[in-house]
């Protein structure tokens, strides 16, 4: 059974399913992508054999994993881009990024590590361009500088996350640091 299965998977495995993602996600943030698939499998609460009937190697594990972390982040793109506050909602994706990068190890990261290639310029785009709609609504609602563009707001976001990511940032140093890129970032009216 595979990932695409879709519809005509069973409730039961589809259930199976979710559980080891989530329980992959927490293992290879945890012990990086050197973790087993039977320490997936036991986190999940699942025999070997399930895990391998969805993902029959860690690469494919992995890829599904990194979906699984795209789709999140533009289901929640999405929401803050229809419902969020145009002042507030590019900030408050911004801070929840650098906390989640300083929290834990991304699996873009651990796929780079294990060598894994994923096909993600689509959703990136589709990130990229989300992005863009809360940078666009925060400058019509004059929360954000007029002259500040896209590139550099991808470039702020990329690389303060790269630095949470890297060192490990406490709460305070990921709270200053946004703060200062906040301040950048405001228009001053």
């Amino acid at each position: 059974m595979s990932e695409d299965d879709g519809p005509k998977m069973r409730a039961d495995a589809r259930r199976n399913r979710a559980r080891i993602l989530v329980a992959a996600e927490e293992v290879f943030a945890t012990k990086g992508a050197s973790a087993s698939t039977e320490e997936v499998a036991s986190r999940a609460g699942v025999a070997i054999g399930t895990v391998f009937r969805h993902f029959p190697t860690k690469d494919d594990l992995l890829r599904a994993v990194m979906k699984e972390l795209l789709r999140r982040l533009m289901e929640e793109l999405q929401s803050l881009n229809v419902d969020g506050d145009p002042a507030t909602a590019l900030f408050t994706f911004f801070a929840g990024m650098v906390e989640q990068a300083a929290a834990k190890k991304t699996v873009v990261d651990l796929l780079a590590q294990a060598g894994v290639h994923v096909d993600i310029a689509e959703p990136v785009q589709a990130l990229r361009r989300a992005i863009g709609g809360l940078l666009t609504r925060a400058q019509q609602a004059g929360a954000v500088r007029q002259d500040v563009q896209l590139n550099e707001v991808m470039a702020l976001l990329t690389s303060t996350c790269q630095g949470a990511l890297s060192a490990g940032w406490d709460r305070r140093l990921q709270h200053r640091t946004t703060a200062i890129v906040f301040d950048g970032l405001r228009s001053g009216r």
